[in-house]
């Protein structure tokens, strides 16, 4: 077993936005096999579009309110909830507002893996 260590990345590291949790930190950089994705939108109705991922990822809602599509269901979130999107099964949300949505996207690969599709709500 390799001798692991700790590390500390520092915001200029991962961020992608100088002010919002914004950016993402891959697993593989740090020896490990999870990816988080920091994301977060003050514009209502923007959110992640339709994709899929070969591996589970889970979705921490830090602030605000969310609109979810998971596969063929649909639910609204809050902050504080957890929601958990398996591997395979394409989905995508939109910030419902008020004011800001904040996720913690934890990827369960050690590299972020996305394949955006048609979303069948626009065709």
């Amino acid at each position: 077993m390799a001798d692991k260590k700790p590390r500390i990345l520092d915001r200029r590291d991962w961020a992608s936005h100088p002010e919002l949790w914004k950016g993402r930190v891959e697993g593989h950089t740090l020896g490990t096999g999870a990816t988080v994705l920091f994301y977060a939108t003050e514009e209502v109705g923007v959110g992640p579009k339709w994709h899929v991922h070969p591996y589970d990822e889970i979705f921490i809602i830090r602030e605000g309110r969310a609109l979810f599509t998971v596969g063929d269901e649909r639910f609204e979130c809050e902050a504080g909830q957890i929601v958990f999107g398996p591997a395979g099964i394409p989905h995508k949300f939109v910030n419902l507002g008020p004011g800001r949505l904040e996720t913690t996207d934890i990827h369960v690969s050690d590299r972020w893996i996305q394949t955006d599709l048609p979303d069948p709500d626009l065709g």
